[in-house]
């Protein structure tokens, strides 16, 4: 398998360190005799699918997320004279919690495991399913964007492993998922810092072409976000469902944990829309 040691100088006082490296991109545990404590032996895969590197693509989508909120919101407001509290509100976030964000998230879905980042994926699809079902043909709910942000996070990174395991070469392509990832969250909060600073100007002057752009075709971006999370969920839920079942030694204990878990949610969702 390609690893990042055979692109490196053959020194013995750091064939650990790329090995650790190797592994720690890779989701494997790293080489040895007795195993790890948690029931797999040195050497073999890992289970758990939300890695840091996984994680950091997960949390990069979030944070792309927010951002394009952030510029749509950005500019409904300014075209709403009664909405200004809110305009400077927006203005008013600083980078440093953004990127504060991007951190806990990424440390939070690198600890979670496959199954758990499994069944949040399964759980959020269900409810969003009903929520879409309960308002009609045509309407769209604003908060399913604010309730799908951790989500989103587990089925980026729940379906980058599933789609990664296995890959002769697993560390490059993690890597330079992670680097594209880390890049266009950093010009999504670049455009949403622009937006928030000169949009105003920019758009009244027609100077910049970003600014003419968006005050053209501004209102396309949530049916550009509704496209991208539709494909982003039914991707992580075929890899959720993979996940799921690849821990089960038999048909009949696949089932064994489907049957109740497809009623009890099935019943919730009737629930739900029974209340609204």
């Amino acid at each position: 398998m390609f690893s990042l040691g055979s692109w490196l100088p053959a020194l013995p006082g750091l064939a650990w360190g790329w090995t650790l490296l190797d592994v720690l991109l890779q989701g494997e545990s790293p080489p040895g005799r007795h195993g790890d404590g948690s029931g797999t032996s040195w050497g073999t895969r890992v289970t758990r699918c939300c890695l840091f590197p996984a994680g950091l693509v997960g949390a990069c989508a979030v944070s792309v997320l927010c951002s394009l909120l952030k510029v749509y919101l950005y500019i409904q407001c300014l075209n709403d004279p009664e909405r200004r509290a809110e305009k400077e509100a927006i203005r008013a976030q600083r980078r440093v919690l953004e990127l504060l964000h991007v951190v806990v998230l990424t440390g939070v879905l690198a600890l979670v495991g496959s199954r758990v980042a499994a069944l949040v994926v399964l759980e959020f699809s269900l409810r969003a399913v009903s929520t879409i079902l309960s308002l009609g043909k045509g309407a769209h709910s604003s908060q399913l964007y604010l309730l799908c942000q951790y989500s989103l996070g587990c089925g980026v990174s729940c379906g980058l492993s599933f789609l990664l395991e296995g890959a002769p070469h697993g560390t490059c392509n993690l890597a330079l998922a992670a680097g594209l990832a880390g890049l266009l969250a950093a010009y999504a909060r670049r455009l949403a810092r622009h937006v928030c600073t000169l949009y105003e100007l920019h758009s009244r002057a027609r100077y910049c072409g970003v600014c003419i752009f968006l005050l053209a075709a501004g209102h396309g971006i949530p049916q550009l976000l509704r496209n991208a999370l539709a494909v982003t969920f039914a991707v992580a839920d075929l890899a959720a469902v993979a996940l799921i079942n690849r821990d089960f030694l038999s048909t009949a204990e696949a089932v064994r944990f489907w049957t109740p878990l497809t009623i009890c949610y099935t019943l919730l969702v009737i629930y739900m829309q029974g209340e609204k």
